[in-house]
């Protein structure tokens, strides 16, 4: 059985706003007493991408399964917790239905506080899980498949957005390139794994700048360059060299990631920068983001690759930190799909 402290405060999160089923016990924020991810990966790659019909009936299969397995791990029962977790935007509205219901009807039946976790708080808090010195103020960028962010974390689950992308987010530009080059789904970890052959400066594909946004990403215009040369290749009966264009691809993505962070980082003064978020993985990003900081003398924060794909570890972080302030839902929770960062 656990061994709980005066003070000690124990949360059962629940993450399922995608194709992951999770659960997680996670103490005082940061020790992660289990983390159990159920990933539909397989399931959809069959169909190049989340179907979101399937993945809430996975979740409704899975989550039961998933939170008794978590609590086993973590050797406690829902009498030794304290609160219960659960992300409720933003996602795919029926796939977080499903979490929201579970940890509603948990908290109902052991008469536990109930708290809300927004998903990109949960990518930033999963920083403080692996480095216990990380504390804001800082600067961190949030890429994955649906959302890319650079915001300043002022205080715990305090925010202020500096950027975000204009149009396809970081991840959804690497999985439509993928596709197109013929790699299948998900694109961005067999993206990063292709380039590594190829040659990143074999294809000049253009960096998008925002005019009237400094901070701001678009990545939909080297998506259709990409597309573009495709088609020129095969219209010219040119060999497509897949490395070459995945390389080149990457480099152009990152590039960008990385100018603009650190031209905010500069220009706001913050000698700390994390990133977050299921890009976050990506070799050339962590080690473009490495050099780039240790040349401005920035303290660089990033998570192991299990803690930047979803997973509930990270909702319990941050959800810790929203019951320290206070932050407590009622019955009428509810999925919210467009949830904005900073709202509650």
């Amino acid at each position: 059985m656990i061994e709980k402290q005066e003070g000690d405060i124990v949360i059962l999160a629940i993450e399922s706003s995608c194709d992951e089923t999770a659960a997680a016990v996670v103490k005082n924020g940061r020790d992660v007493l289990s983390n159990v991810i159920s990933s539909q990966i397989e399931l959809h790659k069959l169909y190049g991408g989340v179907v979101p019909e399937i993945a809430s009936r996975k979740h409704i299969e899975k989550i039961n399964q998933v939170i008794e397995e978590a609590l086993k791990e973590a050797d406690v029962t829902l009498d030794d917790l304290d609160a219960i977790a659960v992300t409720y935007g933003p996602g795919l509205v029926g796939a977080l239905l499903v979490g929201v219901a579970e940890a509603k009807a948990i908290s109902y039946a052991k008469k536990l506080p109930l708290v809300g976790v927004h998903h990109i708080e949960g990518h930033i808090s999963a920083n403080y899980i692996e480095h216990v010195d990380l504390e804001p103020p800082f600067l961190c960028l949030i890429v994955s498949g649906g959302h890319t962010h650079l915001v300043i974390v002022k205080d715990y689950g305090e925010f202020e957005i500096l950027g975000r992308t204009r149009d396809d987010a970081a991840g959804e530009a690497f999985d439509k390139v993928a596709r197109a080059i013929g790699l299948g789904y998900p694109g961005g970890p067999k993206i990063d794994k292709l380039s590594q052959e190829g040659d990143e400066n074999a294809i000049v594909f253009p960096k998008a700048k925002v005019a009237d946004g400094p901070y701001d990403f678009s990545f939909s215009g080297v998506k259709s360059a990409v597309l573009n040369y495709l088609n020129k290749c095969k219209m010219q009966k040119e060999t497509i060299v897949q490395a070459d264009v995945a390389a080149s691809f990457q480099k152009a993505v990152v590039d960008v990631l990385v100018e603009n962070t650190l031209r905010a980082a500069k220009e706001m003064n913050m000698d700390k920068i994390a990133l977050a978020g299921g890009v976050a993985s990506n070799q050339a990003l962590r080690r473009g983001m490495k050099e780039a900081c240790e040349k401005a003398g920035i303290a660089f924060y990033y998570p192991s690759p299990i803690l930047c794909t979803d997973n509930a570890a990270m909702i319990g972080a941050a959800a810790y930190y929203e019951y320290k302030k206070g932050t407590r839902h009622g019955w009428n929770l509810n999925a919210v799909p467009n949830l904005k960062l900073g709202e509650h």
